[in-house]
Order: structure tokens, then sequence, then C-alpha cells
């Protein structure tokens, strides 16, 4: 193992495809982790793969929880992973076949593939920032921002770009209007200039920031539309000044976190004078699509920051 900060574990065990099927349709598990299953051999049920990520090492009521759910795997010995930041980039994008997501295409280099009539391919490869689109949490997001083309905004902000695909996206469905990125890693704008370059986008205004608090973000602010896909903890955290650079009545599309965390994630914004319109379920993963309080909300105290750690592991 390197010297990189070890963010999540993931543990592997094999399974059929009914415990599978089994899985994806429960929705009532108390595990402490993001469940994923996989086909390895195609149209055969009995390989296929469970994949479980979790935040801290898993322990032996963990293993034996996620072995319950997979009696076929009893003699077999899980395979247990520490992941870095980097991992989880070569993970989620090494040779993923295209998506689509409404008008929206996003493949690698490696399977390339014109959009429909219309619509519009974005080509992202691996690198050092997350948000490829084929994660639930940014295809999600590429879904909800395709929901609002009808609608018109003319100042979009999207915090924690990771690659720049949702800017991109914005930018393609308006695009008289500003668009401005963010992200607290510096490495993510790099990511997102050369990615910019490489779609042919231009006229993004990118910003290294921690959060909204910055004071180009200030300037520009209030937005119509924020896009924030973060996750859970850092949303919570950044509630008040994400309402805070929003306009009334905007439109705010948030990911990156669980189902389970939901409720939370909602009160925090409900407090700060947001009210909910929209919830687009995927899995474990959910994405909301949230609307401005009917005056400019001003926070009644100094921002907090905590709980931001890892908000830069954009998904």
């Amino acid at each position: 193992m390197s010297a990189e900060t070890i963010d999540s574990w993931r543990v592997t065990l094999p399974c059929t495809r009914a415990e599978a099927e089994a899985i994806d349709a429960a929705d009532d598990l108390t595990i402490d982790a993001v469940l994923m299953t996989t086909e390895e051999v195609e149209d055969d049920r009995e390989h296929w793969r469970l994949d479980a990520y979790c935040e801290h090492e898993p322990d032996a009521a963990m293993i034996a929880a996620l072995v319950a759910l997979v009696p076929s795997a009893a003699g077999a010995k899980p395979v247990i992973e520490p992941l870095t930041a980097q991992d989880w980039v070569t993970m989620s994008q090494a040779g993923l076949e295209p998506i689509r997501e409404g008008r929206f295409v996003v493949h690698t280099s490696a399977h390339p593939i014109a959009p429909l009539e219309g619509g519009r391919a974005f080509l992202i490869d691996a690198g050092q920032a997350f948000g490829t689109g084929h994660h639930a949490t940014t295809a999600g997001c590429l879904a909800m921002l395709d929901g609002l083309a009808d609608k018109t905004f003319d100042n979009v902000i999207d915090l924690g770009t990771g690659t720049g695909l949702l800017a991109f996206a914005a930018q393609h469905l308006w695009p008289a209007a500003a668009i401005t990125a963010t992200d607290i890693d510096p490495a993510a704008i790099v990511v997102t200039e050369q990615n910019a370059a490489a779609n042919g986008v231009s006229g993004l205004r990118l910003v290294v920031a921690d959060g909204a608090l910055s004071d180009v973000i200030a300037t520009h602010a209030p937005y119509d539309l924020v896009i924030a896909n973060i996750l859970a903890g850092p949303l919570i955290s950044m509630a008040p000044e994400v309402a805070a650079i929003a306009e009334p009545g905007a439109a705010i599309v948030l990911a990156g976190l669980l189902e389970t965390q939901r409720a939370e994630v909602v009160a925090a914004f409900e407090a700060c004078g947001c009210v909910l319109e929209a919830v687009d379920r995927r899995g474990d993963w959910t994405i909301l699509r949230l609307r401005g309080g009917e005056v400019r909300y001003v926070p009644t105290k100094p921002i907090d920051p905590k709980g931001r750690d890892g908000w830069a592991l954009d998904l």
C-alpha cells in the first residue's frame, strides 16, 4: 500500500445471480456499506460478485453480515482491500461502457460513441478526480439536469465539480448562462480544464474553493441553479452557505448521499428555507432536487466547516 490516505475499504465475495437480485431488490438492509453486484460471466447465473464499500475497516461482524447475504460464499475467503482516492478513480472509470442519461452520452476513449440526434457526448477518461457519469450519483445528476431543460437558468454553479462533467452538461443545456465550477482539490480543477479542452467546452469560471466559502463565489452570487454532487456529511455542513448563495426559488441539485442519509440532508436544507421537490433513488444512492426559499437565506451564525473531511471525493 502506498503512502496515500486510505479513504475506504472494499470487501468482495462471490455470489449467484439469485443472491445478487435479492440484494438489489432489498430495501431494508442494515449493513453500513454500499453494496454493488456485478455479473462476472455473461449469462452465467452462478458467477456473480458482491462488492461492499465501507468507510472503516470491516470487522468480523461486518464480514458475517455480508456472508449471510450470499450463502453460496460460505466457504469462500472474502477479499478485503483498503482503497485510496486514486483506487476509486481507477476502478470506477477504467474500461466502462458508455452510458446514456436523457440527451447525454458519457464515454471513455476506449468506448467512443455518438450521441442521439440533438444530444451531446462527453469524453471523460480516468484521471485524478471523480465524476465520470458511470456512478449512480453522477448519472442521476445528469438525469436531473436533463429534466430541467425546459427551464431557463442564467447563473449556474457546480460545487465539487470533480471532472467537470456536470458543469459541461449545464453549459450544453443553458449555453447563455454563466457557469462556475469549483472544487476544494486543485487537481480536480486541472482535470476539469483538460476535460473541457478535450470536449470543446470553453468559458467556464473555474475556482478552487472550500465549499461556497470563496470571495469569487460570493461576488457572482446569487445562483439560480446550484449543483453539489459531494457526500452527505459535507452537504449537511454546507447547507447554510449553499442556501445563502442561492437565488430565491433557485433549483438545487444534491447528490453523493445514501438513501439512509436522505432525511438528515433534507432536514439541513429545509432548516435554511429550502423545499424538497424531487427524488431520484438509484440503488443505495439518492439524488435530490430542492427549491430555494422565497427570500434569500441569510445564515444566522458563522459557517461551521466541521464535517467536510473528504468532500472532494466527488462521485
